[in-house]
């Protein structure tokens, strides 16, 4: 079973500690809401899609995570890696024309989570949480990845951008906007030839202006909002701080803190120290030596800090994380299926996201493999008519690898199964709004 798998992990790692704390959070409620124990990540093997496939594809919807950036705070103490503006360097074949607005089409709104990060310098010269070059060449890559299997294996695409076909939206964070822009130059690449010539350093042409959707921070539902969603910022706010001081997580901290030379009264976690460590990893930077035996707990413990903030087995939780986005994925889907709508030519919604987002997604989905999602991951949603029958059924895959959602009878999923199984946790927008503001009345109820 997946947690025995976990089990082991844990035992090989060295770690002596019971795993009860793990095991809580994949066995969260979804046995009493599904009525099923098919938990954790499942990974099925499926046959390639064939011209005699029974099922016809009809809508594509990704939720991916924005690529490589540099940290959002370094390790405080230690070594600094050299963030320099180098490593920010803008790949000529990732340009194209594009143009952020608000979700009517009118001006970009304010970013106040971006202005927050540039209020910082990181050793070197550049501002936290940005895109990288690395990044940007790993959008570009799953770009590529959904060309080759939206237009060249089966042409359900067409070769070029086409804002009736494709709708993309964003968080109004740079790294985001930068990460879904790759991305489409990966997928719809005009003129192969012209991008290998030395001297093509200009957007790629006869794609157009590429539309980039945002919405204003107090509104967005892309992520957990803390700051728009009062009941939110209630229910786990101090569990940030909470995750930290949980009896094995604050031993495994003092003992690293202990190793690297940090102050014991330096405010540290193992999700700021993770992050840390990954992007200079994947930049290839120096890592303090004293934190090479503590990768793998730093790993396990900054998914089980998340897993204590999230607290899966309240379903209000990752109700008020994923709910309102769970509608938005589900009303897409009703949409297509309904004959007379006015998008029916849309048949593909990309959703530039966080590692925040799939993780909640991921929970609520029954398929949380217990690992973070890394940088350029995707959850990727697909309907389906049967030719035959008619019917839809919608397929969900996780980095490439096909998911089999708990409360679906298979892979391909009977979509009045997939709707109950999303339905548990999505909320309709008002719905949403006016929770976010009973804390008063959730305060009562408590007492």
């Amino acid at each position: 079973s997946v947690c025995l798998k976990l089990k082991g992990a844990v035992q090989n790692s060295g770690i002596n500690k019971p795993v009860s704390y793990r095991h809580r959070c994949i066995m969260w409620a979804r046995v009493g809401l599904m009525g099923s124990v098919a938990l954790g990540s499942v990974f099925w093997s499926q046959k390639s899609k064939t011209e005699s496939s029974p099922y016809e594809l009809k809508l594509v919807q990704v939720l991916f995570r924005h690529g490589a950036r540099t940290p959002l705070k370094s390790i405080p103490g230690v070594l600094e890696a050299q963030w320099v503006p180098e490593l920010l360097e803008v790949p000529a074949h990732t340009e194209i024309d594009y143009k952020v607005t608000d979700l009517q089409g009118g001006p970009r709104p304010p970013a106040p989570v971006e202005e927050n990060y540039r209020a910082r310098i990181l050793t070197g010269g550049t501002y936290p949480g940005q895109l990288t070059t690395v990044g940007m060449q790993q959008l570009y890559d799953l770009g590529v990845r959904l060309r080759k299997k939206y237009i060249e294996d089966e042409p359900f695409l067409t070769p070029s951008f086409n804002s009736k076909e494709v709708y993309v939206r964003s968080t109004n964070i740079v790294r985001t906007i930068e990460s879904a822009k790759c991305l489409v130059a990966g997928l719809f690449q005009q003129d192969q030839e012209a991008l290998n010539c030395p001297v093509f350093a200009f957007p790629l042409p006869h794609a157009g202006v590429v539309p980039i959707l945002t919405d204003i921070a107090e509104n967005e539902v892309l992520y957990p909002n803390y700051h728009g969603c009062k009941l939110l910022k209630m229910l786990m706010g101090n569990r940030w701080t909470e995750s930290s001081m949980v009896p094995d997580i604050a031993a495994d901290l003092q003992s690293v803190q202990t190793s690297l030379g940090v102050d014991p009264l330096q405010r540290l976690d193992f999700i700021l120290i993770r992050d840390d460590m990954v992007a200079r990893d994947t930049h290839g930077l120096p890592l303090p030596t004293a934190l090479e035996p503590w990768r793998s707990v730093v790993e396990q413990r900054a998914v089980d800090m998340i897993c204590h903030i999230y607290e899966p087995s309240k379903r209000q939780n990752l109700q008020l994380c994923v709910g309102p986005l769970f509608n938005i994925l589900l009303s897409n889907i009703e949409e297509k299926v309904q004959v007379e709508t006015p998008n029916q030519d849309r048949k593909l919604f990309l959703y530039s996201v966080h590692d925040t987002t799939l993780m909640p997604c991921l929970m609520a989905l029954g398929v949380f493999d217990m690992q973070w999602p890394p940088y350029a991951a995707d959850i990727t949603l697909e309907l389906y008519q049967h030719t035959q029958t008619k019917k839809h059924y919608v397929k969900a895959s996780y980095i490439g690898q096909d998911q089999k959602i708990p409360g679906c009878s298979d892979v391909f999923c009977p979509l009045q199964e997939f709707k109950e199984a999303l339905g548990t946790y999505s909320l309709p927008h008002e719905h949403y709004h006016a929770l976010c503001k009973s804390i008063d009345d959730h305060r009562k109820s408590d007492l």
